[in-house]
């Protein structure tokens, strides 16, 4: 069964920088495309990044600049790094898969969830 599970959540103060991480069990890794979504109080889930197979990235545009996908194939892993945070991106982020090698900023495209990693900025 696949298993996606989100860690590195926390609270912090704006400005500062986090990453998440996100361990994959149950398919393979190395030609799947992985995306983060992220779900903030009282909003829709929106896109934040995806990387696909070769490590080829998409980001949403309010988040350009400041956040970084990353993969680790011998780890099974994907990160989300996080860079001068503020207060609006607090959000519980998640961690999406597809079994399909190119990552694709829509939600729908994604069959694998995980359940989530709390962050909340504080100002």
């Amino acid at each position: 069964q696949v298993q996606l599970e989100e860690s590195g959540g926390g609270l912090v103060q704006a400005g500062d920088s986090l990453r998440v991480s996100c361990v994959v069990s149950g398919l393979f890794f190395s030609s799947s495309a992985f995306g983060w979504f992220r779900q903030a109080p009282g909003k829709e889930r929106e896109f934040a990044a995806y990387i696909n197979w070769s490590g080829t990235t998409g980001y949403a545009d309010a988040l350009k600049g400041r956040v970084t996908i990353s993969r680790d194939n011998d780890k099974n892993t994907t990160y989300l790094q996080i860079n001068s945070l503020k207060p609006e991106d607090t959000a519980v982020y998640l961690c999406a898969a597809r079994d399909h090698p190119y990552g694709s900023k829509s939600g729908a495209e994604y069959r694998y969830w995980g359940q989530g990693t709390r962050v909340t900025v504080s100002s």
